[in-house]
């Protein structure tokens, strides 16, 4: 059996709801409390928790109080109004190598700041032992990294997963002037990570640098929760009050099977594993007087929030009225959301919906070279067999419109650079 944990992030993630959801699973908060004081950070910030409600839920929320810093003041995302501690990669690392952390923990956390400082220097143009931003270099964003990875290892999580990471909206103020959500070194962990998003509309910051770092670096594949039996689930509490409860939900259990990988965009080949079953919502309804351009409309829209897939089938209604079977299929969690659209865009007056289950096959997406130019292949596996490579139709059509040649040679040549790269 595998120990696996799965992160639902409805309201999005941030380092502190991390380590509130691991206090709450039943890690204790003093063990990491002693652990990070190897760190020799203890001066600068108290740590502690609190049971608080969330829309009527009881959660965990854990404080980290800055109490000393030797810098200048400036706001943060986790914790605004605090003095932040500027530190570059370098100086967070050698901090982390000299704590004596357990070795899973230490590994984690030295890679979820490496992940950070390569996108906050993707971001700025320099490189990441250049990186001089305050995010990385705070204090609470040490304790709440360190913090987290101290949570999973105690837990002995062997695989993690998370959930699809919803965008927010709006601006924040942070230490380089005022930001869109999501901030642009969130937005490049995203693209790094290839994380499904969508938008649930609060338009706040959700998912801030280091809870997207965390879960980009450690995380094994975002989407739907793996197969398992839910042993211990943990609530951490976010700081605001916002339409949805404001709870980090931490899913701990075992897993007899071996789920999807993470995917990789560089690596040729992967580990042969197993397809990974999942329960789909399936939402109906019959529609006979709505324009096909608002049908069209629709269909854009159920697909902007996150539906897995939408369609329409031809059917003759009562009275011999010509209409349309509209299908939608989702996430249980994005089912509300879609149901919304619906009764929203078309003049349906009900939705018949149902729970199913769908086996998916391992898919890697891959990168070939052509004379025209780079294309992904998706590569979907049964076991240790390939049973279908599929070059990305956008891809495939931007190259034969660049080279005003026919998307039929785009995609023929990209197959056959592929089958031909698997010989050498």
């Amino acid at each position: 059996m595998t120990k696996i944990a799965y992160f639902q992030c409805p309201t999005g993630i941030a380092g502190d709801m991390c380590l509130g959801a691991l206090v709450h699973a039943g890690v204790p908060l003093e063990y990491i409390t002693e652990k990070l004081e190897h760190l020799g950070l203890s001066s600068e910030y108290r740590l502690w928790a609190e049971p608080i409600h969330r829309n009527g839920q009881l959660a965990t929320k854990v404080h980290v109080d800055l109490t000393h810093s030797p810098t200048e003041h400036h706001h943060h995302h986790h914790h605004p109004d605090h003095s932040i501690v500027i530190r570059h990669l370098p100086d967070i690392e050698n901090i982390i190598l000299s704590a004596r952390l357990p070795k899973r923990a230490e590994t984690w956390s030295l890679a979820i700041f490496r992940q950070l400082a390569e996108a906050e220097g993707a971001v700025h143009g320099i490189s990441p032992q250049k990186v001089h931003f305050h995010e990385v270099g705070a204090t609470d964003a040490i304790v709440d990294i360190v913090g987290t990875c101290l949570g999973l290892d105690w837990l002995d999580i062997e695989q993690l997963y998370c959930s699809a990471l919803p965008t927010g909206g709006g601006f924040i103020r942070a230490a380089h002037g005022q930001l869109p959500v999501p901030a642009p070194a969130v937005l490049k962990l995203f693209e790094r990570g290839q994380v499904p998003v969508y938008s649930n509309n609060i338009e706040k910051e959700l998912v801030t640098p280091t809870g997207a770092a965390i879960v980009v670096t450690l995380t094994t594949a975002f989407g739907q929760p793996p197969a398992m039996s839910i042993q211990k689930v943990g609530l951490g509490a976010g700081s605001r009050d916002l339409p949805l409860p404001n709870i980090l939900r931490l899913w701990i259990g075992e897993s007899s099977q071996t789920t999807v990988s993470k995917v990789s965009s560089t690596s040729k080949h992967s580990t042969p594993e197993t397809s990974t079953r999942e329960t789909i919502s399936v939402l109906e309804t019959q529609i006979d007087d709505l324009s096909p351009q608002a049908v069209a409309f629709t269909l854009e829209e159920l697909f902007a929030v996150g539906a897995l897939d939408v369609f329409t089938q031809p059917i003759m209604m009562k009275k011999s009225r010509l209409g349309i079977l509209l299908t939608v299929i989702c996430s249980p969690e994005k089912q509300s959301v879609c149901e919304n659209i619906l009764f929203k865009q078309t003049t349906t007056l009900g939705i018949r919906s149902t729970q199913q289950q769908r086996l998916i096959l391992r898919r890697e997406m891959q990168t070939i070279d052509t004379p025209y130019g780079s294309i992904a292949i998706k590569v979907a596996y049964s076991g240790e067999n390939i049973v279908n490579i599929q070059p990305e139709y956008e891809d495939c059509a931007k190259l034969a419109r660049h080279h005003h040649i026919s998307w039929l040679d785009v995609h023929r040549t990209a197959l056959q650079n592929w089958h031909s790269s698997q010989r050498e």
